[in-house]
């Protein structure tokens, strides 16, 4: 199994998820509340959010680093911008 293999949209989406019913960290469910009160429809907020995980789960991966707890809020916080893609 590849490295690409490993983390599908899929299973990001089931990580947010997960984090929502347990609400840890809240400020995923805070950004999902915000998006869709801005008319962001939940399925595309949804995976906005799990593309600020991909970063997380992305560095982890490939850079065997730990997860950065602070680095995902900051990127929640900073969406519907995604600047890391930039």
């Amino acid at each position: 199994m590849s490295e690409e293999d490993l983390v599908t949209e899929e299973h990001l989406i089931e990580i947010v998820e997960n984090q929502l019913t347990e609400n840890n960290p809240p400020r995923v469910k805070e950004t999902l509340f915000r998006l869709t009160m801005s008319g962001m429809e939940r399925p595309e907020a949804m995976e906005y959010i799990a593309c600020a995980l991909s970063v997380e789960i992305v560095d982890v991966i490939q850079n065997d680093a730990k997860f950065d707890g602070d680095r995902y809020i900051k990127n929640l916080d900073s969406l519907p911008e995604t600047p890391w893609m930039g």
